[in-house]
């Protein structure tokens, strides 16, 4: 007895000095601002988030579900690991253009009932989480598929959403949906949405007054599917994989995973205002590019003929008047939109090209992605969806002189359509070619991770304001909510700056335009996409006040800083952009009554600068002010207005 006694008083003496294996674990971001928690609880994963000491996420769960194993519960700890990461990089077609990137990481690896292990890494920085599951080889298995995903976000019941349907597939014009267009429930309590398809990345998430959450994900490629958001079910959100139905029902709506191998990356933007959610990096701070450029890129604005002048501007005399606009305003780029193999031709499209290089103008060519999981009839159809064809084509868009393409009408998120992303994509840049993709997925890192990627859709765009009354109506609400949600995590090809009264050739009744010009002018700075097609007119060059036309003339589509101003998503936004060393700041008003703001802009203290405005009759009008030695100057917008400041 007395053996054991001194064998325990032992033990216990060297005890602390004994490394001890806990399940629990942590990491913070290098502020010490923000943390999560993860722990094992009856065999399941599970992680909490917190900021300034406060929740932002309750215990929600993580794991996978694979045809070689469930790794979602009877789950038990291996080993830990902690690190830190940083990186440096430049970007020249994002928010800002210089990034200094530094987190601390936490690699957690378990295993499930059959002794399988799997690894989740997380990276946080300040304001920003990003984690994803590595699956290793397992002995001689070296593939697996990922059926499901256990990844969830359970917020504080308070918590309200702002979030964007997933179109059910097969539907909508020409059997072409998903494409990421739909409407927005703003500021709606978690619990009241129940959409029965989703909701699409990002989706942002006030939590009371703790804060805000951006969720969204990022590194995507042929390597794997894009998820959603799944619909509300007991106080949570989860990961959800394609539906079935995508693709004419056709193809996976999991991923085909080889091993050792890895999920995208989840990200978690969390802050106690709208700041870091607007100003954040990570969908590039956590991919790498896939291959080198095989030219310098030219990014800048162009003209398009088909958004207001539709269909029958596609013919030769209107792509002329096209390119001499792109030319007077001293544009880079004309996209000649879908049905020139038809109207126009693929002889008369080099001559085409001739006469817009003369001009000093370049062309984008109008393409449809595929035929064989929709009924889009336009062309050029069957171009792009094989190999064989889509090189042959390339070819002779190099030996024409094409400099990018717009690609038309995806079918979904599954793993299928993401190769077809990144095949285009890549045979493209061996032609240096750069490409937009339109009816699409939401782009998630593809900016530095494809070098000749200049933009996507994936939004209610300008488009949808010729064909819908109701979102003429609403205009100004879906403006105000781009710069913290959809245009906060990728590039956004808009397609916009409408400056016709009426949204049609004739410009004399019709569909008519409800927000101002100086709210149309706004949005040049608040929508970012390195190269931006607006929706002049010939006719805007003799019809609206020179200094608007002035303004189009110089705005940049590059940023090298990006910075909130003021906001709030669905109300209004105010933002500024830097080009080099000039700063332009722009702001939209979506509610019914003037707003009066006294806005901080530091970045402007002491100078004279240009005010594009409204005054309360909706007419434009522009004028020198003075900003003051503190940096703080008053504006008022006026409903559905907007406002331009530039130093001068």
């Amino acid at each position: 007895m007395r053996f054991l006694t001194l064998l325990i008083l032992s033990f216990c003496s060297i005890a602390p000095f004994l490394p001890i294996y806990s399940q629990d674990a942590i990491v913070i971001s290098p502020d010490k601002q923000l943390s999560l928690e993860l722990s094992i609880e009856g065999g399941k994963l599970r992680y909490t988030v917190n900021y300034k000491g406060k929740v932002m996420l309750e215990k929600s769960p993580l794991g996978l579900q694979t045809n070689e194993g469930d790794f979602s519960s009877g789950l038990s700890f291996i080993e830990k690991s902690e690190n830190k990461t940083s990186r440096v990089y430049t970007q020249d077609k994002i928010k800002r253009s210089q990034i200094n990137y530094e987190a601390n990481t936490l690699k957690y690896t378990f295993q499930n009932t059959e002794k399988r292990q799997m690894s989740i890494l997380f990276q946080v920085s300040n304001n920003d989480i990003a984690f994803r599951y590595e699956l290793p080889a397992w002995g001689d298995r070296m593939a697996c598929v990922v059926e499901k995903e256990a990844t969830g976000y359970r917020f504080p019941s308070y918590a309200t959403a702002f979030l964007s349907y997933m179109m059910d597939p097969m539907k909508g014009f020409a059997r072409t949906s998903p494409s990421y267009e739909s409407g927005y429930q703003s500021d709606v309590p978690v619990k009241d949405t129940k959409s029965n398809t989703g909701y699409v990345f990002p989706g942002l998430f006030r939590i009371g007054e703790n804060g805000w959450i951006l969720l969204s994900e990022t590194g995507v490629r042929s390597l794997y599917c894009s998820s959603h958001l799944s619909a509300y079910n007991d106080g949570i959100y989860t990961v959800e994989y394609p539906n079935p139905g995508e693709n004419n029902g056709f193809g996976s709506s999991g991923a085909q995973l080889s091993l050792p191998g890895a999920t995208p990356w989840r990200t978690i933007t969390v802050g106690e205002n709208l700041k870091p959610i607007v100003e954040t990096t990570i969908p590039f701070d956590v991919v790498e590019p896939l291959y080198e450029p095989s030219k310098n890129y030219k990014y800048g604005k162009g003209t398009w003929s088909w958004i207001v002048w539709q269909d029958a501007s596609m013919n030769w005399d209107d792509q002329v008047k096209y390119i001499d606009l792109a030319s007077e305003m001293g544009y880079e780029y004309i996209l000649i939109d879908a049905l020139w193999d038809d109207n126009i031709g693929y002889d008369k499209m080099k001559k085409l090209i001739e006469y817009a290089n003369s001009k000093n103008v370049d062309v984008f060519l109008w393409y449809n992605s595929n035929g064989s999981f929709n009924d889009a009839p336009q062309g050029p159809r069957n171009k792009m969806n094989t190999s064989i064809a889509r090189k042959k084509e390339m070819k002779w868009l190099k030996e024409a002189g094409v400099k990018g393409l717009k690609v038309d009408f995806f079918g979904g998120d599954k793993q299928e359509t993401m190769r077809l992303y990144e095949d285009i994509l890549s045979d493209a840049n061996d032609y240096g070619l750069m490409i937009i993709f339109h009816g699409c997925t939401l782009p998630r890192g593809w900016e530095r991770m494809y070098p000749n990627y200049v933009g996507s859709e994936a939004v209610l765009a300008s488009e949808m304001l010729i064909f819908s009354e109701d979102v003429r109506k609403n205009e100004s609400f879906f403006a105000s909510l781009h710069p913290f949600i959809r245009n906060a995590v990728g590039s956004m090809e808009f397609g916009g700056v409408l400056l016709n009264k009426y949204l049609n050739k004739g410009n004399k009744e019709g569909q008519e335009r409800l927000t101002t010009d100086a709210f149309q002018l706004a949005t040049a700075i608040l929508f970012q996409n390195p190269v931006q097609m607006f929706a002049l007119t010939p006719n805007n060059m003799t019809d609206v006040p020179k200094f608007e036309i002035d303004f189009m003339r110089k705005v940049p589509t590059t940023w090298d800083e990006t910075i909130l101003i003021d906001g709030y998503p669905g109300k209004y936004a105010v933002l500024a952009r830097r080009h080099a060393d000039k700063w332009y700041i722009a702001g939209v008003n979506a509610q019914k009554e003037p707003l009066q703001l006294k806005l901080n802009v530091p970045m402007l203290k002491g100078k004279k600068v240009q005010l594009i405005g409204d005054d309360k009759n909706r007419n434009t009008y522009t004028k020198d002010i003075n900003i003051d030695n503190k940096g703080i100057t008053e504006i008022t917008l006026q409903p559905n207005g907007g406002f331009v400041l530039n130093d001068l």
